[in-house]
């Protein structure tokens, strides 16, 4: 398993991750080159922007990285 996860043209280590947007960018700007791309915050006030399916990546990478979801038994 790799730490890293690409974005674009970029190959973002994950522990650099500190969210990432559920829903796509709308500003109403005319001029916006972000429109309908997916936020994944980094540290230090960074971001990169993907697709959805980058998004999803990134997600499922973290969630793999960390182990996943694990079900406690006395819940």
């Amino acid at each position: 398993m790799s730490i890293f996860c690409l974005i674009d043209d970029k190959h973002i280590p994950l522990y650099r991750v500190m969210w990432v947007s559920d829903v796509p960018h709308f500003c109403g700007e005319e001029d916006c080159t972000r429109e309908g791309q997916y936020e994944i915050r980094l540290e230090q006030d960074e971001s990169v922007w993907g697709t959805r399916e980058e998004r999803d990546e990134m997600l499922h990478a973290l969630e793999k990285w960390q182990g996943g979801m694990q079900q406690d038994s006395d819940w």
